[in-house]
């Protein structure tokens, strides 16, 4: 993680109470500017997080909450202005540096991944993590990569469906009448 992130806000694991510790956090105009600019949107117009960070395995945390979001991005066929709500859960654990729960799995020399099993945790160094760069992250995993606005349809009037009139465009479509039948 980043601590770059223009929302960046350390929380230090080492006092984390038994019961765990609840972080909630608005970003103000120029934070979320910055993260306007960050991810490459039009604007930020609401960015707020609530995590639960407690404790897990002894020096780990386990971190479990939201995010929520409002974005203005441009229409990926139309280029107007978009608006988007994201509400993102977060869950994840860290586990300092050190720790063996930090290190994948390898048998025999081989890497062991498990396509259902847990990730490896994140690591936290100096017994702090920045809930504000995580936060970010989910944030940006939940920013879509080709925002449409509603009825928006593509120039061709085809709405990027195949239809019989593209296929006589489909360049492979002659290589067709090639085949043996």
């Amino acid at each position: 993680m980043s601590s770059t992130s223009p929302v960046t806000h350390f929380v230090t694991v080492s006092k984390l109470p038994n019961k765990g510790m609840v972080v909630k956090a608005e970003a103000d105009a120029e934070q979320r500017a910055a993260l306007a600019r960050a991810h490459d949107l039009q604007d930020v117009e609401h960015f707020v997080y609530n995590l639960h960070l407690a404790p897990w395995k002894g020096r780990g945390v386990r971190i479990r909450g939201d995010v929520s979001a409002l974005i203005v991005q441009p229409c990926a066929v139309t280029l107007e202005p978009v608006r988007t709500s994201i509400d993102e859960a977060v869950e994840t654990v860290f586990v300092p540096e050190d720790s063996r729960l930090a290190r994948p799995q390898i048998v025999e020399g081989e890497l062991i991944v498990s396509p259902e099993g847990d990730d490896v945790p994140e690591t936290f160094a100096h017994g702090r993590i920045d809930v504000g760069a995580l936060a970010e992250e989910f944030f940006e995993l939940a920013i879509p990569l080709y925002p449409r606005q509603e009825g928006a349809e593509l120039l061709d009037g085809t709405d990027g469906k195949a239809s019989p009139a593209n296929e006589a465009q489909n360049p492979f479509a002659v290589l067709s009448t090639l085949k043996p039948h």
